[in-house]
């Protein structure tokens, strides 16, 4: 049995024991150790000023002058409130504090016995040497306390050893944190740090042990448990490196908050979370004017088509912050939108939530919403999404994308709607799946009707988003637990990412900046390949690609691309007021007959011709090249 668990045993015992006695007493504990302490300060004093040799009228000066001694340093320790200090916590403003209480006792004790009693024969050396010593013996036995407690801490058996990646301020008062509460459960074995100031230095008793870039191998020689990047002001390009840098060391990765959600709330440094694909993202999240939303939705109706969806929900969630009068939840799917309803019903009590079950592409249904609600504003989310599944449904796509956006987009003219905003995809430009090429048509159309009445009608195209139904994460994340393969269609194959909040918080900022028949994009910065993608996922999870998950390429699907685009060629981007979000100026689509086939969609759609159906897309989307998959519409 080592020293280091004996002594955690027996501090056990003894606080066990004794625990609630010392907790009842622990003022006048503190106050005895105090005096006890000042008064081997004042003996220790007379033995240095005379050598270890005190004359017998000297020391008879000293019991004497004991009492006032200890009530004047005791006083001025009690004044300075030194008594109220946790030891465990000690730091430099209890170090403070203790010396300008030994520096006041000095004072005072000098002005008592030369001053007021006239002892003139006390040397002044003594009582130099009381202050001096006394602060060195305060301050020695904080300290030592705060040491064992950390000694002892580190020998706990459960205590995981964790890789600090930062040894800045936030890196230090992390493990500060973790040696003196015992909630954390960690033992930090070292820092990394690219800092060449920090090598080979140490921070509470923590080496600095390399750079970043030795992260995987540092880890293993530690036999870390855990990584944790403690750089709160970390750009997304350093997260990157820092995880590439993991990759291979087979343990989770964790980060503290960014730096205004540390200013936002000090106490989330407790909040370590595991590094997630948001920190990851090629670009710093879009950021908006919520002041600005606040007159378009607050006391207004607004109606959400597609609410149960991953954007519509968020869309629901976030136009519920601004207190409309009603939020009309449109969606045919019944278990997802009696989830949403409780949610938002819960979460806010005061918004008057209306859940209705329809389809968008029955006009006598919308129709009849419309006219029963009288919306301010229209978020049109509802669509067909899944670019597989429509190569197979390409009617269905047709039907919903289509056909539905102009049925609910005719319907808030009717009903007067002041404003209506299309969810549309990059996918819509040069479209190359039979999905893609439907939202191009729903976006002519929604330009189209910008024309007509008083609704101004926006239409809000991004990419991807992080996490949504059906999306890569989930599907990588379910093949990741199952311990592989992840499958990724193709090597090279790249895909533009935003998170679901940031996607909504355009569509709401398009729907201030809109006047009618705009197309706006967001500034989405670089393309992020799927494979990477997918080994990030991989090492995030604790786990090496290629060892303990592996990642295989299975073909491009019907109707995939390679990459994504934003803007056609026909189209410029122009800047808007705010920074992250541009305007598409083009010309629509060309087709002589696209109104007149749209307009008899309706009624023509179920006896269509398949290929009839695809080649007609390919006449009014001429990017679009339909493939013949079997197909079931």
């Amino acid at each position: 049995m080592t020293l280091r668990v004996l002594a955690v045993r027996l501090f056990q015992t003894v606080g066990g024991r004794y625990g609630n006695v010392l907790l009842a007493y622990r003022a006048w504990l503190v106050f005895g150790v105090q005096w006890l302490l000042i008064a081997l300060a004042n003996a220790t004093a007379f033995a240095l000023r005379f050598d270890g040799a005190v004359p017998s009228e000297y020391a008879a000066i000293g019991v004497k002058s004991l009492p006032i001694v200890l009530l004047v340093f005791g006083s001025s320790l009690w004044v300075f409130g030194i008594q109220r200090g946790l030891w465990r916590y000690v730091g430099l403003h209890d170090l403070g504090r203790i010396l300008w209480a030994s520096v006041a006792g000095v004072a005072v004790v000098y002005l008592v016995l030369h001053g007021l009693l006239g002892w003139t024969q006390y040397p002044r050396s003594i009582i130099i040497l009381t202050g001096l010593l006394s602060g060195l013996y305060l301050a020695g036995i904080r300290l030592a306390v705060r040491w064992f407690r950390e000694w002892i801490r580190i020998a706990g058996s459960n205590a995981r050893r964790v890789l600090i990646v930062g040894a800045g301020n936030a890196g230090e008062l992390l493990v500060r944190d973790m040696l003196t509460d015992n909630r954390y459960h960690y033992r930090p074995v070292g820092f990394v740090d690219d800092d060449p100031v920090k090598r080979r230095a140490k921070i509470h008793g923590v080496p600095v042990i390399g750079t970043v870039s030795e992260i995987a191998a540092l880890a293993r020689r530690c036999q870390a448990d855990e990584v944790i990047v403690a750089i709160p002001s970390a750009t997304t390009s350093l997260k990157q490196k820092i995880l590439a840098a993991s990759e291979g060391c087979g343990v989770p990765i964790k980060v503290l908050p960014n730096v205004k959600e540390l200013l936002d709330d000090p106490a989330s440094l407790a909040r370590i979370r595991p590094m997630s694909l948001e920190d990851l993202l090629q670009r710093e999240p879009i950021r908006i004017d919520r002041q600005e939303l606040h007159p378009l939705l607050e006391g207004k109706t607004a109606l959400v088509t597609g609410a149960g969806g991953s954007i519509g929900s968020e869309l629901c969630r976030q136009i519920a912050q601004y207190k409309p009068a009603s939020l009309v939840l449109f969606e045919r799917y019944e278990n997802a939108l009696h989830t949403l309803l409780l949610e938002l019903r819960a979460a806010f009590p005061h918004v008057g939530v209306l859940p209705v079950i329809g389809d968008v592409t029955m006009p006598e249904r919308v129709e009849e919403v419309f006219k029963q609600t009288s919306p301010d504003i229209v978020f049109h989310a509802a669509a067909h999404k899944h670019v597989p599944l429509m190569e197979l449904n390409p009617k269905e796509a047709v039907r919903n994308n289509v056909l539905g956006t102009r049925v609910v987009a005719e319907a808030a003219v009717a009903a007067g709607v002041d404003r209506f905003v299309l969810i549309s995809t990059d996918k819509a430009v040069n479209p190359s799946s039979v999905m893609g090429a439907t939202k191009r048509i729903a976006e002519h159309v929604i330009r189209g009707l910008g024309r007509q009445g008083l609704t101004k009608f926006t239409v809000v195209r991004f990419g991807n988003v992080l996490g949504s139904n059906g999306s890569v994460v989930p599907l990588f994340a379910e093949q990741i637990r199952k311990g592989g393969p992840v499958t990724v269609t193709h090597p090279d194959i790249r895909r533009f990412f935003m998170t679901i909040p940031e996607a909504v918080q355009l569509v709401l900022q398009a729907s201030v900046l809109g006047q009618g028949g705009e197309v706006f994009v967001l500034d989405m910065g670089e393309q992020i390949r799927i494979a990477d993608l997918a080994r990030n996922m991989i090492v995030l999870s604790g786990l090496v690609p290629g060892k303990d998950v592996n990642i295989i390429y299975t073909g491009l699907r019907a109707g995939e691309k390679l990459y994504e685009e934003l803007f056609e060629e026909s189209e410029q981007a122009q800047p808007t007021a705010h920074a992250k979000v541009n305007r598409a100026v083009g010309a629509p689509l060309q087709a002589d007959d696209l109104e007149q086939w749209i307009g008899e969609l309706h009624r023509r759609l179920s006896g269509m011709d398949e290929e009839e159906l695809l080649q007609d897309l390919k006449r009014f989307v001429p990017t679009f090249q339909p493939s013949l998959p079997q197909r079931v519409s």
